[in-house]
């Protein structure tokens, strides 16, 4: 088959945009799971691959409103999942400020929930006041790195505890579980120590698809080692070549090939039927962002105090600080390289919290985004609606035809669980050689 694009709707309830809420006829809050649902549905309809739910640990008045307050994305994703039939439901979770156990079990109960649909979108959690929230002190990025590092581990040696045939059932016998089919787990390490096995059953995908998002050194070498999907944080299509080879040349040497592994930028689209009906909607987004909102997610992002700069001097010399690298990477690289002051910046980050803005008509939105997936620079994307459910619901309806009609993106899900949907073999278990 012709290689085409996966597509994920990385899902804020407000809009991508800080002041997507604002927009007429606009969900204006995250926390209406009736609003996220038919948000899933609409995409569902557009045959995303999956909705992808990011999150923090920490609530800060000044920031992104979908950021400071919104459902828990398991409990949320669980409802979704009643409410749908085939997109796949990611949650991010943790592993600095959670348990491998409890996460092992967690996404298992999703995976079967949603009868292989569920995605673990592991982070290592960059924003330092999470960790007053636990009462403790925040790693530095290193450590977060070491310690995920073993926490995936852990969660895949969990997952494989059970062999897929190990509840026999036989009412004749009255053997319900196989004891021979279930192991403990043993895992006694730097950072856990943990028994095993974790009381659920082997999920219908095996392992729920694991997602990752870090652009650290660190990052990448973790995400090619263990992840199925990797989110990007890219602006530029150059930029997005390198980063798109350099993750695709790590995975030979950890036994894995580049097909294994789906790369897929963030992307906020601004679609209309013209330009000048694309460029309209932008400026109207745009009319509501304020210094005060926008500063406040730079701080947060750069990790310093942006509130003494000159916001029409060149951007300054800042010390690197142990939060977001790959944001800070690629938001001062692009600012150096088009001489940016501080207050494009700060514009930029609000239209798409740092990611890439792409406006025009369906038209040009669908030839740039083949471009990029032809030559090299994604596997797909990340789409990021400015506001909900319109910012979706005119790519799905615009640019997803174009697609199809070009052969570049799905008629229809090729299967009934996630891995199917992005054409990824289910994991063997090492355990069981039934497995």
């Amino acid at each position: 088959m012709t290689r085409q694009m996966h597509l994920g709707l990385f899902l804020l309830g407000t809009g991508s945009h800080i002041a997507g809420w604002r927009m007429d006829g606009a969900i204006d809050s995250f926390q209406d799971i009736h609003a996220v649902c038919e948000v899933a549905r609409i995409a569902e309809r557009g045959k995303f691959d999956f909705i992808f739910m990011g999150d923090n640990l920490n609530a800060d008045p000044g920031a992104h409103p979908s950021y400071t307050a919104r459902l828990e994305p398991l409990t949320l994703l669980s409802a979704v999942a009643m409410a749908t039939s085939h997109i796949g439901l990611a949650a991010t979770v943790s592993t600095t400020y959670s348990d491998p156990f409890t996460v092992a079990r967690a996404f298992a109960s999703l995976d079967h929930i949603s009868k292989g649909r569920a995605a673990w979108n592991a982070v290592t959690t960059a924003a330092p006041a999470a960790a007053a929230n636990f009462g403790t002190l925040h790693p530095d990025h290193a450590k977060r790195y070491e310690i995920a590092g073993e926490f995936l581990d852990v969660v895949k040696g969990l997952w494989d505890c059970w062999a897929d045939d190990a509840f026999p059932k036989d009412r004749a016998s009255g053997l319900y579980i196989d004891p021979a089919k279930v192991k403990p787990l043993d895992h006694d390490g730097t950072h856990f120590k943990v028994k095993g096995p974790v009381n659920i059953g082997r999920a219908p995908q095996g392992h729920p698809i694991i997602s990752q998002a870090g652009g650290s050194e660190p990052g990448q070498q973790l995400a090619a080692r263990t992840a199925d999907v990797v989110f990007a944080v890219v602006q530029d299509i150059d930029e997005a070549r390198t980063g798109y080879k350099a993750l695709k040349d790590r995975l030979p040497a950890l036994g894995r090939k580049p097909e294994d592994v789906c790369v897929l930028p963030g992307v906020m689209p601004v679609v209309g039927r013209t330009d000048k009906e694309a460029r309209e909607k932008l400026a109207a987004l745009m009319a509501h962002v304020n210094s005060s909102n926008a500063l406040g997610m730079l701080s947060e992002r750069f990790g310093v105090d942006m509130s003494g700069y000159d916001l029409d001097g060149p951007i300054p010399e800042m010390p690197k600080a142990d939060t977001y690298h790959s944001f800070t990477g690629v938001m001062l690289a692009k600012a150096k390289r088009e001489g940016m002051t501080l207050r494009d910046l700060y514009n930029l980050v609000a239209a798409a919290r740092g990611h890439w803005v792409l406006c025009g008509s369906a038209e040009s939105v669908a030839d740039t985004l083949q471009d990029w997936f032809e030559t090299g620079a994604a596997d797909g994307f990340n789409i990021m609606p400015a506001y909900l459910p319109d910012g979706l619901t005119d790519f799905v309806d615009l640019v997803v035809p174009i697609l199809q009609q070009r052969g570049l993106y799905r008629q229809d899900y090729a299967g009934t669980t996630l891995r199917e949907n992005l054409g990824l073999a289910r994991p063997a278990n090492p355990n069981f050689s039934a497995g």
